[in-house]
This record gives C-alpha cells, sequence and structure tokens, in this order.
C-alpha cells in the first residue's frame, strides 16, 4: 500500500478545522502555483523562524517575526499536499518522501535557532530536534507497517506545536523586565518546560516502540515448531 493511499489519521486538535482551513485556500490558488512552490515557502518560513530566534539575543522583537515566520512554515508546510489532493494531482512517488526530508530540515533549523536564543539551552534544544525526529521517522515507519498515515500522536501536533512557540513567543516578549533582573527567571522556566517536554516525547516514543513491537510480533506467522516464520523470502543458494 503507498503512503499516499493509505487511510489517514487525523488525531490532533485542530485536524478538522485546519483541514477545512486549507481546502478552501488551496481551491482558490492560482493553478501556476504548484505543491512544489508551496513546499519551498515553507522551507524559507523555518529558515526565518530559526535566524529570528537566533536575533532574538539581540533584542526580543525578533520574537514576534519568528512568530510570523512560523506562520509561513505552517501555510507553506501544510498547504503542499493539501493542493495536490484538491487538484488530484498527488505526488505519490517523490512527494510523501519530499515532505519527511523537509520536516527534518525545518525541524533542524528551528531548533537551532531556539536553541541559540537566550531562553533555551542549545543542548537542550537539539535533544528536542532529536526527539522529534525519532518520533517522526516511528510515525514513518508505522504508515509503512501498519499502512494507517497518522499526522500526530494525541492532540498535539505541527499545527499545534507552532501555536505553543507563537503563545511562547508572546509570553516572553510581553514578560516584565524580561532583559533585566528576570532574565534569568525566564530562561529557567523555558528550561525546564524544555526539559519536561523532551522527558514526555521520549517517553511517548519508548511507549510507542515498545507497543510496535508487540504488534509486529502477533502479526508473524509461528512455524509448528513455535518458532516465528520470517516474512521475506529465503535465499536461493
Amino acid at each position: 500500500m503507498s503512503s499516499s493511499r493509505a487511510p489517514r489519521e487525523m488525531t490532533s486538535l485542530l485536524a478538522g478545522a485546519e483541514r477545512r482551513l486549507l481546502r478552501a485556500i488551496a481551491a482558490r490558488l492560482p493553478y501556476r502555483i504548484l505543491s512544489d512552490h508551496l513546499t519551498l515557502v515553507g522551507v524559507l518560513g523555518a529558515i526565518g523562524a530559526g535566524a529570528a530566534y537566533a536575533l532574538s539575543s539581540l533584542h526580543p522583537g525578533w520574537l514576534w517575526v519568528a512568530s510570523a515566520m512560523l506562520a509561513v512554515n505552517w501555510f507553506g508546510d501544510s498547504l503542499d499536499g493539501t493542493l495536490a489532493r484538491v487538484r488530484r494531482a498527488e505526488r505519490p512517488r517523490y512527494g510523501y518522501y519530499l515532505d519527511h526530508a523537509v520536516d527534518a530540515f525545518d525541524t533542524a533549523v528551528i531548533g537551532i535557532g531556539i536553541g541559540l536564543s537566550p531562553y533555551v539551552n542549545l543542548e537542550l534544544a537539539l535533544v528536542l530536534v532529536v526527539l522529534y525526529l525519532m518520533l517522526s521517522i516511528n510515525v514513518y515507519l508505522e504508515t509503512s507497517v501498519f499502512g494507517v498515515f497518522k499526522m500526530a500522536y494525541g492532540i498535539v501536533g505541527p499545527t499545534e506545536v507552532r501555536l505553543l512557540l507563537i503563545v511562547g513567543n508572546a509570553v516572553l516578549f510581553f514578560a516584565p523586565l524580561a532583559w533585566g533582573a528576570l532574565h534569568g527567571t525566564v530562561a529557567l522556566v523555558a528550561n525546564a518546560t524544555a526539559a519536561l517536554l523532551a522527558a514526555g516525547m521520549f517517553t511517548l516514543f519508548a511507549v510507542r516502540f515498545g507497543s510496535n513491537l508487540q504488534r509486529l510480533g502477533r502479526m508473524e506467522p509461528v512455524r509448528r515448531d513455535g518458532r516465528a516464520e520470517p516474512s521475506w523470502p529465503a535465499p536461493s543458494l
């Protein structure tokens, strides 16, 4: 089963409303705008967000730029696949692979930018990037093995993460004396929140990984001697 034809499991909190909004936008876009163009827009938004986070060490006003670039990243990253589906010109061969490669790049760029900001330690930001990529790879493998295309685990998906970052940017900007006596306190709270998030992501990955192994074990055919039959053909001599 190809990933483009797999049943889609949309579990995130805003999945339904987001899908309707994206379809309405896609139906109104000129035909000269292609899915690949939107993918590029998403990449540029991620690069802009990462750069703005890094520049927030010079002035907190760059947090507003980071929020705007996160919105640009959402527009391009979320709309490229929707546009293909609306036009019935889905990219089954390279589009799904391209989406995952671009998502990995975007996550790394934004995560490094957050690590270069004055709020979150670079080491902790890199840990979050690695954990996010691990979860993304696991989603890809689950889609390939079990034939169900998943956008998120539970109610938090990529769109919800972007919104949380935007809200966090506003809180950091309006925090009283954030660049004065309370700057250390703000950074401490931000790092503690990031550490809790990393612990939750690692726990989720461990639970899903173990559950998938058990599920695959039950799916394996068993021979009469109690040993599992290999699911691949035996090599010819």
